[in-house]
C-alpha cells in the first residue's frame, strides 16, 4: 500500500531514486510497461542498470515497425536480460480482421478503438494481473490528456497504483539522459517519428507539431488508445 507519506516522498525523489524506493518497498508486484519509446528507454535503463526487482514487459500488437523488434533485441543483449512480451489473443484478432477488414481502424474511431482494445488493452490487462504498482514513462506535456496526471495515482479500474516517475520531465531532459548514458533508441526517432505506435497508425511529424500529432493522424481525437485514458 502506498501511503500519503510515501506519495510525498516520491514527489521529492528523482526518477531513479523513486524507482529504487518503490522496488524496495514492494518485493514483488512492481511492473513496468515499455513501448520502447524514448521515455521508456530512460526508465528501462534505470531499472536494468540498477538491477531493480521490477518486471519489464512490452506489448507486441502484431502491427509494429521492424525497428521495435530490433531495439528489443538490442536491449536484451545490452542489459543481459529479457523483456517479457505479451501478444493479443489470436481469436480476437482473427474475428476483427475477418468481420471488419485488415485495416478497419481507418474507417471509424470506434473501429480504431476496438483494434487498440484487442491489440493493446486486453494484453496489458493480462500483464498487470497481480501487479501492485504499474510504472509508466508518461510525461505531462505529451498531450492535454496527461497534463494533470500526478506522479503516483490509484487506478480504480485495475485496482493498483500507477507510478509516473518522468511525469514532470521535459522532452529535453529525456534527450539529455539518453545522450549522457548512451541509451539506445528507436532508429525511427531520427526520421521524425517521436511518439511511435503501430506502423499503420503512425506518421512522422513536421517541425512544430505536437509529438502525438503523428498518432492516428486521420482522426481529430484525444490521441489515446485506452492504455492511459485518464
Amino acid at each position: 500500500m502506498i501511503s500519503k507519506e510515501d506519495a510525498e516522498i516520491l514527489k521529492q525523489l528523482s526518477a531513479e531514486h523513486g524507482l529504487k524506493f518503490i522496488s524496495g518497498k514492494f518485493s514483488q508486484g512492481v511492473v513496468f510497461s515499455t513501448s520502447l519509446g524514448q521515455e521508456d528507454q530512460v526508465v528501462t535503463d534505470m531499472i536494468f542498470r540498477n538491477q531493480l526487482p521490477i518486471k519489464v514487459f512490452t506489448l507486441d500488437t502484431g502491427r509494429l515497425f521492424y525497428e521495435h523488434y530490433d531495439l528489443l533485441s538490442k536491449n536484451n543483449s545490452r542489459y543481459k536480460t529479457k523483456t517479457e512480451v505479451y501478444f493479443p489473443e489470436a481469436s480476437d484478432v482473427e474475428q476483427y480482421v475477418n468481420e471488419k477488414g485488415i485495416n478497419a481502424f481507418y474507417h471509424s474511431v470506434e473501429n480504431r478503438k476496438e483494434c487498440c482494445f484487442i491489440r493493446k488493452v486486453k494484453p496489458l490487462n493480462r500483464a498487470l494481473e497481480n501487479a501492485q504498482i504499474w510504472i509508466t514513462g508518461l510525461r505531462s506535456d505529451q498531450s492535454e490528456n496527461r497534463e494533470n496526471m500526478p506522479i503516483i495515482e490509484w487506478d480504480e479500474d485495475r485496482k493498483l497504483f500507477k507510478y509516473n516517475p518522468l511525469i514532470n520531465w521535459s522532452y529535453q531532459e529525456v534527450l539529455n539522459y539518453l545522450e549522457q548514458n548512451n541509451v539506445q533508441e528507436l532508429a525511427l526517432h531520427k526520421k521524425g517519428f517521436i511518439s511511435v505506435g503501430c506502423q499503420p497508425c503512425t506518421r512522422a511529424i513536421e517541425e512544430g507539431e505536437n509529438p502525438r500529432a503523428g498518432r492516428w493522424w486521420w482522426e481529430s481525437s484525444q490521441k489515446e488508445c485506452g492504455l492511459h485514458s485518464h
